[in-house]
C-alpha cells in the first residue's frame, strides 16, 4: 500500500542539486489500472498501481534491461523523462523531488510518502512546496504521459 501526498513546486531550494538523485524514463503500458514500465539509472521495473489519490496499491516487480526495451515501444502516449532528488526532511522522510525534462519542462513536482494515512493528513510540508495536488488526477504520472509532444 503506498500513502503519498503530492505538490507542486515553483521555487526550487537553492541545494537541491546537492542531494543524490537518479534519471528516470517511465512509460504506461495501460492507464486504468496503471501499468508502468520505469528504467530507474540501470534498475527496470514494472509496477501495477490501484486506483485512488492518496492511498493505494502498488506492486513492484523487476524488469531485465531487455524486457524493459521490449515493452517501451508498446508504452501509450509519451514517454516521461526526469530527474529525481531524494532530499531528507524532519528526521522521517524523504521529499521525492521530480524536475520533469522535455516536453513536461519546467514541471516540478514532490512527493511525500507515509506510514499511515493518518500521518499524511497531518503533515507540514516545507515553505517551498506550492499547491497540494494529491487529490487531482492532472498530476498522477499516467496523466502526464497522455500529453501531446509540443515543440515549445
Amino acid at each position: 500500500m503506498e500513502i503519498e501526498r503530492k505538490y507542486l513546486v515553483h521555487c526550487l531550494p537553492e541545494d537541491y542539486k546537492t542531494y543524490p538523485r537518479k534519471e528516470i524514463e517511465q512509460g504506461y503500458l495501460s492507464a486504468n489500472p496503471v501499468v508502468r514500465i520505469r528504467k530507474s539509472d540501470e534498475d527496470y521495473i514494472l509496477t501495477y498501481k490501484g486506483s485512488g489519490f492518496m492511498i493505494r496499491e502498488e506492486y513492484n516487480l523487476p524488469l531485465t534491461k531487455e524486457a524493459y526495451e521490449h515493452l517501451r515501444p508498446k508504452a501509450d502516449g509519451i514517454l516521461i523523462h526526469k530527474i529525481r532528488y531524494y532530499i531528507p526532511y524532519r528526521e522521517k522522510y524523504t521529499i521525492e523531488l521530480d524536475v520533469f525534462l522535455d516536453s513536461l519542462a519546467p514541471l516540478i513536482l514532490a512527493e511525500v510518502e507515509f506510514s499511515t494515512r493518518e500521518e499524511a493528513e497531518t503533515f507540514t510540508p516545507p515553505d517551498w512546496f506550492g499547491e497540494d495536488v494529491t487529490f487531482s488526477s492532472k498530476y498522477h504520472n499516467s496523466t502526464l504521459s497522455q500529453k501531446k509532444q509540443t515543440a515549445d
